[in-house]
């Protein structure tokens, strides 16, 4: 029932983009990466990149298999069974509702920060956002309208997210740009000419400094996949969605990559006033050093980040709607997430239902953690190692009697999805471990154990309920 043939390959690509939402992704990310490596982020950015990209060849060999809105749930189900393929399924909803509480919480901050630069108050507006009664109000309307455009059909997203994204981009290219001006012109805060050994992974010397690299890449990458589960809405449904999921991401790096070098030369590394390693910056990088590049016209980096994160609230809606739309099609869920409105072509009670969860997820962690932001970031990191994870072998499993058909499938269907599921098992097992500590993440903790490794756990056992729930009720699937 949903609107086939309406997304076109630039359509897919720029919802992807959103839904990835670079501004806000790096500002939060650049800082602590800085104070990792040093001038090694661009090959921090490089190894990152690389598990993101080994997974999408095996999503997209499974796409073009069988193209299904309910990706990592059906694909994981075809392979492994109904009760692995309702895990992977409950991994990615429970990753886009944390994202989405995360991004309408960053949409608040920015929001009042922008009004703060605008009217020159010198922080009393911008305080405001962090009185958790009036974040919590204003961050339920951002759901509010993120919902009414989602729920509305897949044309009214595309022409949003167009805009959106397309001034997003254009930001960041000036500000990058306007980084290397200064650089040329000696107005820099601390010019540092552009070396390849800023490139070179093997230059970072600590193993440690890399698999934090790769912990970052799961942020600052993830979102990609929004273009799968629109695949019935898509033009050739086949090809297209593979290939907007590998331009995509080709398209982020490259944009990383200009924006972290273009700031590192501007600002270099240093620990005080506006070098990348001061610790009193790190939030919030961008902010920071958008006065010193842009001058007036700093604003619009504010602007770009509220942007960011309101668009990406908007598109990652898509993802979590159309797996429980699949969910309740193969009677894995009930009946009434199979339903897709009548007048719009989309899953609208999955809609409502994600936008309420998440509503109710942000406002309780808002209460309970002053840090929400940081440590539903980290939470986010483990469910997308998990569900990623199960795909990538899924693929493996699924084309196990063709993988020796041809060279091709060597490398697409078993090599690429193998490593890159190995990676982040590795990942999601480590971050398990190390969340255990009172003093990980934000430190805040419940009874001496962390409140990320809790809540890692409590979404998954909640999964497990209410799979086995579903199981006695719904025993066909």
């Amino acid at each position: 029932g949903l609107s086939a043939g309406t997304v076109g390959l630039i359509g897919a690509v720029v919802i992807g983009i959103s839904c990835i939402a670079p501004a806000y992704t790096l500002t939060a990310a650049l800082g602590p990466t800085v104070s990792a490596v040093g001038f090694q982020v661009p090959a921090i950015i490089l190894v990152g990149f690389i598990p993101m990209l080994l997974v999408a060849f095996g999503y997209r060999e499974l796409n073009r298999s069988m193209p299904d809105s309910g990706t990592s749930f059906t694909w994981a189900s075809r392979a492994f069974g109904p009760w692995i393929g309702w895990m992977a399924g409950w991994g990615l909803i429970a990753a886009t509702i944390i994202v989405l509480s995360n991004l309408a919480g960053i949409a608040v901050e920015f929001l009042f920060l922008l009004i703060d630069q605008v009217a020159n108050t010198q922080g009393a507006i911008a305080d405001l956002a962090f009185d958790p009664f009036i974040n919590v109000a204003v961050c339920l309307l951002f759901v509010l309208g993120a919902t009414f455009v989602s729920y509305r059909d897949m044309q009214t997203t595309q022409k949003l997210q167009y805009i959106l994204v397309s001034f997003q981009v254009a930001v960041l290219l000036i500000f990058a740009i306007a980084a290397f001006v200064h650089v040329a012109n000696g107005s820099a805060f601390d010019a540092s000419p552009v070396e390849l050994s800023w490139f070179n992974p093997f230059a970072v010397g600590s193993l440690s400094a890399v698999v934090a690299g790769l912990s970052l890449s799961i942020f600052i990458f993830w979102g990609w996949d929004v273009t799968l589960t629109m695949n019935e809405e898509t033009k050739n449904p086949e090809k297209t969605p593979g290939r907007a999921a590998t331009l995509t991401v080709l398209t982020i790096v490259s944009l990383y990559l200009l924006i972290s070098v273009g700031l590192l030369s501007f600002a270099g590394t240093g620990t005080k006033d506006l070098g990348l390693g001061n610790e009193d910056i790190q939030s919030n990088v961008f902010f920071y050093l958008s006065g010193p590049i842009l001058g007036p016209f700093a604003f619009l980096v504010s602007l770009a980040v509220l942007t960011s994160s309101a668009s990406s609230l908007q598109s990652t809606f898509v993802s979590p709607a159309r797996t429980l739309l699949a969910m309740g099609h193969y009677g894995a869920l009930p009946e009434r997430f199979a339903k897709v409105s009548p007048r719009f072509f989309t899953p609208g009670f999955a809609t409502i239902v994600s936008a309420v969860v998440a509503s109710v997820f942000y406002a309780v962690m808002r209460f309970a953690s002053e840090d929400v932001l940081q440590d539903t970031i980290l939470t986010l990191g483990m469910m997308i190692c998990f569900y990623y994870g199960i795909t990538a072998f899924a693929c493996v499993w699924y084309f196990r009697r063709q993988l020796w058909d041809s060279a091709r499938n060597v490398f697409f269907m078993l090599l690429f999805p193998l490593v890159g599921g190995i990676i982040l098992l590795y990942l999601f097992v480590q971050t398990l471990i190390d969340s255990m500590d009172p003093g990980y993440g934000s430190g805040s903790n419940i009874g001496g154990l962390g409140l990320v490794f809790i809540l890692g756990i409590a979404i998954i056992a909640i999964g497990i309920a209410i799979m086995i729930w579903q199981a006695v009720t719904r025993p066909a699937f």
